[in-house]
């Protein structure tokens, strides 16, 4: 995402670098650390609201690969999503002056955007949405073999045709939840639900994938 450009006035912006928390510890610890996480990032969005463009880019180190990747998934094509993640982050500037902080993640009002972004930009009648398989397959992990290699890259497609299959709103939650790791708050705000449709969507999606999977002779 380094060749992700904004507009003069964030090409200036230093990026401090990402916000991160401690590793493996007592569970006592570990609620301190993501307490002092999700303070420093409360500070970086007042400040940005307040128009420190420093703070801005503290924000959009942080949350930029999660925008970019909720953006690829429903596109498709690496230099579409692009476009789009920086018009996120563009308008996100824009708008900052008027944002109200009622204790949720900052990144699920970012992905809202995105989310906005990607349905007017089919809405717009010029592109279809596609799921570049492929690409969504690229080996991240050491393989065993190719016999392996081959299993395991048909057991995920599988799976993705799967999910590919779903409603709309199943299809959302799903990645969302699973895909992305947002939490139901998070999912909820980003979808316009309530937490307990979003579990419920949540439960009916993969119970038919349960369904589907069972039933696809692939994977027998």
């Amino acid at each position: 995402m380094s060749s992700l450009t904004l507009d003069a006035r964030t090409a200036a912006l230093s990026r401090p670098a990402r916000l991160r928390t401690g590793g493996a510890g007592v569970r006592s610890g570990a609620a301190r650390r993501e307490a002092g996480r999700d303070e420093a990032l409360k500070d970086l969005v007042l400040r940005a609201r307040d128009g420190d463009a420093e703070a801005f880019g503290g924000l959009y180190d942080h949350y930029v690969d999660l925008v970019y990747r909720y953006v690829y998934y429903r596109v498709g094509t690496h230099p579409l999503a692009e476009d789009l993640t920086s018009e996120t982050f563009l308008r996100a500037l824009r708008r900052m002056p008027a944002f109200n902080w009622q204790g949720k993640d900052f990144g699920a009002w970012l992905v809202t955007i995105a989310r906005n972004l990607v349905a007017d930009h089919f809405k717009s009648g010029r592109y279809r949405l596609e799921i570049c398989t492929a690409e969504l397959l690229e080996a991240g992990v050491p393989q065993e073999g190719p016999e392996q290699a081959v299993l395991e890259a048909m057991t995920n497609r599988t799976l993705l045709e799967a999910v590919r299959r779903l409603g709309s709103d199943q299809q959302e939650c799903v990645v969302l939840r699973f895909l992305h790791g947002l939490s139901v708050a998070e999912t909820a705000l980003i979808m316009g639900r309530k937490t307990g449709a979003i579990k419920a969507l949540q439960y009916r999606a993969v119970r038919a994938l349960a369904r589907s999977l069972q039933d696809d002779p692939r994977l027998a």
